[in-house]
């Protein structure tokens, strides 16, 4: 299998046009699209009897609030196309699981209510660490809070790219510049066949 995180990324960087060409199997034009596909990536794990079954539920969890921050976020605001690229290889020892949309960005997003955001390190620093939304008046703004402590709890690694920025979670928190722009969001979360088990 073509590694999934070069695949999203190639959707994520690419031009327009060949962007729309993306396999069926990856892209998620709606939110229903996606949460479907995520529910069955979910029924998988909880089929895999080296997981535990609590853990399965918060993982598919996790993967929906990052999915549906790219709907969340972007709706009617999308630079071009909507939607969002969604693969996993849950199959090996080791699982990933890769989430990307072409939206506004966590800096673009944030800065809407934190005007004071300098850059897409401290924009990812606060949309993991603070209780924030770009949708106000909405009292929302944990997800990536709670993305964050489960990350940690279930000894998980997410690597997020936003920007030219990345922030590493697992049982800390790293964020760092990166050499590549990611216009939108990119999401590649990876764990061991006996997690937390």
């Amino acid at each position: 299998m073509e590694n999934l995180e070069e695949k999203a990324r190639a959707w994520v960087v690419g031009d327009a046009k060949s962007a729309l060409n993306l396999e069926s199997e990856y892209y998620c034009q709606t939110r229903d699209v996606l949460q479907a596909r995520t529910d069955r990536m979910t029924i998988m794990l909880l089929q895999n009897s080296r997981i535990d079954k609590n853990h399965a539920y918060v993982i598919g969890a996790l993967i929906s609030e990052i999915g549906n921050n790219s709907f969340d976020h972007n709706l009617g605001a999308w630079p071009d196309i909507p939607g969002a690229f969604f693969g996993y290889d849950i199959t090996q020892d080791q699982k990933h699981i890769v989430l990307a949309d072409r939206g506004q960005g966590m800096f673009a997003t944030l800065k809407k209510v934190k005007p004071e955001l300098q850059d897409d390190e401290e924009a990812l620093k606060v949309a993991f660490t603070e209780r924030i939304s770009s949708r106000l008046p909405e009292r929302r703004g944990n997800g990536l809070k709670y993305v964050r402590e489960n990350i940690a709890n279930l000894q998980l690694h997410l690597a997020f790219f936003s920007g030219n920025a990345m922030a590493e979670l697992n049982e800390k928190m790293i964020v760092q510049k990166t050499d590549q722009n990611i216009r939108g969001c990119l999401a590649v979360l990876t764990f061991s066949d006996n997690v937390s088990k």
